[in-house]
């Protein structure tokens, strides 16, 4: 089967500004989806002349409400449509629509037959804006009426597991297919629509993109520039991360671009997922190589490897999982502590901590890799955390002193102050402001003389690190910890130095 196309989804009021974005992004995609629901009802008259104004394939789409589309009119009115929109085939093939969706009960033999014989091919569609599909390759087969056209199935998965069986059920599929999942777990999906032989991914360029953020698009220049989908064949290594909700992560863009500088046939994709076991079964399905693992993963991930590295078993938690070929399993490592440390040496200008007292917030796997790493580095700590009987845990395992993160700590965080080190997710995402909700030591009244180090790195100033700063402290959010991290985890995946050849590069 070859490689699946880049169909681009135009969702424009007007068949001008469609045409416009198709010229845009021309030399991005394959083709264009001419969504006619989304026209302004004027304009709907005249989508006969859209496949002359663009210079590639296009498919005629009118897309019910029930089927997430916008088309609400009757159906007399929509079988109308079609027909104008495929009337007067010309000679010259390019002036006409080259595909149209049908919808699986769309059962219109006079419009069928008119495409059929004019040579514009048939996508029959299905789908379930709220549920999977889990017999595809049956639904598939069942919608074909006449053994010519490519089934389409777009389904919103409930878990994982569900993307997992369509990668499954599309693998085995032989002919022509389009297999879909929708919303943010259905991303890898659109990516790695190779490993799932679809005949094409959908993608929506970034100026009408929010008309389908429901679904999951992606813009062609991510879908191109981030994971390279044109290069993507059988012969790709599959990396990725997994996390919950893993709302955003720029990881990809560390490795991907990582395996463009060094010519390799590689791309690192996202896999949400809350349960550890789903991602690692994902993973054998779709071939997935090695893994990042992230909040809330890096200690559950642990009880599904069989073998870790002595460091990440001192650590007690994993940020890095590579799958043995042979033995069908996979091994742990953790790179948060080497990318830690070299940022903080960066940071504070030195190698040592000389008994140096540290407030370490939050007690999860970051926390861990932090303690582990102020241990190392001959610092004094106290955790800090919500539940005192994990900050005691963590504390106790490097002699460290502990307590609980609320107001009533005051006295002890003050005596900690020196550097403050801020592990959980608290004011990840957020706009900045300092609230209860944002900035976990929200209480604490920065004096000037702290140095404050947070490993959140979206936004790029954290509510907590914004007070620090206005009241003169020097700050460093965890922007350089990942990178350093995942330099570390690149060379694990491919036994490469991920700055060597960047270095000679540039």
């Amino acid at each position: 089967m070859s490689r699946p196309l880049i169909c681009m989804t135009l969702t424009g009021r007007t068949l001008a500004e469609d045409a416009e974005l198709a010229k845009k992004y021309e030399k991005k995609i394959d083709m264009v989806e001419l969504r006619v629901d989304c026209l302004d009802e004027d304009e709907q008259l005249y989508i006969r002349r859209f496949p002359s104004m663009v210079s590639m394939p296009c498919i005629l789409t009118i897309r019910r409400d029930v089927d997430g589309g916008k088309f609400i009119g009757s159906e007399f009115s929509r079988t109308t449509l079609f027909g104008k929109a495929l009337a007067f085939s010309q000679s010259d093939k390019s002036k006409n629509f080259a595909y149209v969706d049908f919808e699986d009960d769309f059962q219109v033999s006079g419009i069928q037959d008119a495409a059929m014989a004019f040579g514009i091919r048939i996508i029959r569609s299905y789908h379930n804006m709220t549920e999977p599909v889990t017999n595809l390759q049956e639904r598939a087969k069942s919608m074909m009426k006449t053994g010519f056209e490519i089934p389409k199935i777009a389904f919103m998965p409930k878990t994982l597991n569900d993307v997992t069986n369509m990668f499954k059920e599309g693998q085995e599929m032989k002919q022509d297919h389009i297999f879909v999942a929708m919303g943010s777990l259905g991303l890898p999906s659109r990516i790695l629509s190779a490993q799932s032989n679809s005949y094409l991914s959908f993608v929506s360029p970034e100026e009408t993109i929010q008309n389908l953020s429901n679904i999951g698009h992606m813009t062609p220049n991510m879908l191109n520039d981030l994971y390279r989908f044109r290069t993507i064949d059988s012969n790709t290594n599959i990396y990725g991360i997994i996390g919950w909700p893993l709302v955003k992560t720029l990881s990809p863009e560390i490795h991907n671009q990582g395996y463009i500088t060094h010519g390799m046939n590689a791309v690192y994709v996202p896999v949400r997922s809350p349960q550890v076991p789903e991602a690692l079964s994902f993973c054998n399905q779709v071939g997935i190589k090695g893994l990042s693992v992230t909040v809330p993963h890096k200690e559950d991930v642990m009880f599904y490897l069989s073998d870790i590295s002595p460091e990440a078993k001192t650590i007690g938690a994993v940020n890095t999982i590579v799958k043995d070929p042979v033995k069908n399993t996979w091994s742990g490592f953790n790179t948060d502590a080497y990318g830690f440390q070299r940022s903080l040496e960066e940071f504070l200008e030195t190698t040592k901590l000389k008994k140096q007292k540290v407030a370490i917030i939050g007690a999860g796997g970051a926390a861990k890799a932090i303690a582990y790493v102020i241990k190392q580095m001959g610092g004094k700590a106290c955790i800090f955390n919500r539940t005192l009987s994990s900050a005691k845990s963590l504390a106790e395992k490097y002699g460290f002193e502990y307590s609980d993160l609320s107001p009533s700590c005051i006295d002890k965080l003050n005596i900690y102050s020196g550097l403050i080190i801020q592990t959980t997710s608290v004011g990840m995402n957020s706009n900045g402001i300092s609230t209860v909700e944002t900035d976990p030591i929200h209480f604490y009244n920065f004096k000037g003389t702290e140095k404050v180090y947070d490993l959140i790195y979206t936004p790029a100033v954290t509510p907590v690190m914004r007070r620090a700063e206005q009241a003169g402290c020097k700050t460093c959010n965890g922007l350089k910890m990942l990178q350093y991290q995942g330099y570390m985890q690149f060379k694990i995946f491919t036994g490469e130095d991920y700055e060597d050849v960047k270095s000679e590069n540039s």
